[in-house]
């Protein structure tokens, strides 16, 4: 049958734009979803200003990176919440409110969601953040106190630990002979911090490796005995000014 200009075609319906009510009853309805989703625990919120060299060379790695990698000097937020699919809410707030946003790591692990996001300008950072805040009903005071697990300098590293360090390390490379730093702390996503402000307090040390999604997170830096002594140093004090909730 042929059509006559009279009628609309299916095309022209589906064209047809939407009305006032409608639009009201759609952002009533993402209201109501918003409102019916279980609390989102908000365990770290971390912003780190200047991406050291090495710490973003890391995040740029291909086990690590899953989206955008991140450039020395960026600036990042990384977020870890509870229930584990709530950060999928949290990157949908942040990129909506910043679009030139760019996520380097989005992950769901069994408990817990990560996110990293990276922008060039503080200013953008903020915005992300706040439009992160404001969503989730949740502030940087919410999140949980670092607690540091252990800490340890080995000196005089021995050929056999160096190679067996070097075939897991997700960094550089230890050497024989260098002292080497580790740290363990919860939650894991604070080795991020850990990691990035050692290496601004000492760039000549060399980031072995950085565990920061799981249960615990976990720093290996190695290099002289002064320098690792002024990374820990550095770490101790970057994780004593956070403040939040005791756990």
């Amino acid at each position: 049958m042929t059509t006559t200009s009279d009628e609309p075609t299916a095309g022209a319906a589906r064209r047809r734009p939407r009305t006032a009510a409608q639009d009201r009853t759609a952002a009533q309805d993402r209201t109501a979803a918003q409102s019916a989703a279980p609390p989102t625990e908000l365990r770290v919120y971390l912003t780190l200003r200047s991406l050291q060299r090495q710490f973003a060379a890391y995040l740029g790695t291909p086990t690590r990176a899953r989206g955008y990698p991140p450039l020395e000097g960026d600036h990042a937020l990384i977020i870890e919440v509870a229930p584990g699919l709530a950060i999928e809410r949290v990157i949908d707030l942040a990129l909506k409110a910043v679009p030139a946003a760019e996520p380097g790591l989005l992950f769901v692990e069994r408990q817990f969601g990560i996110l990293e996001l990276h922008t060039k300008n503080t200013d953008d950072l903020e915005r992300a953040g706040a439009a992160i805040q404001a969503g989730i009903h949740r502030s940087p005071a919410d999140q949980l106190k670092p607690r540091v697990l252990y800490t340890d300098v080995i000196e005089d590293v021995t050929d056999q630990h160096a190679v067996i360090l070097n075939r897991t390390r997700q960094a550089s490379m230890i050497l024989p002979g260098q002292t080497l730093l580790v740290m363990e702390m919860t939650p894991a996503l604070y080795a991020a911090l850990a990691a990035n402000e050692a290496e601004r307090a000492a760039p000549k040390n060399t980031l072995v490796d950085v565990q920061m999604i799981g249960a615990a997170g976990r720093v290996y830096i190695s290099g002289t005995l002064e320098g690792v002594t002024t990374a820990r140093h550095a770490i101790d004090a970057a994780l004593a000014a956070i403040e939040g909730r005791d756990h």
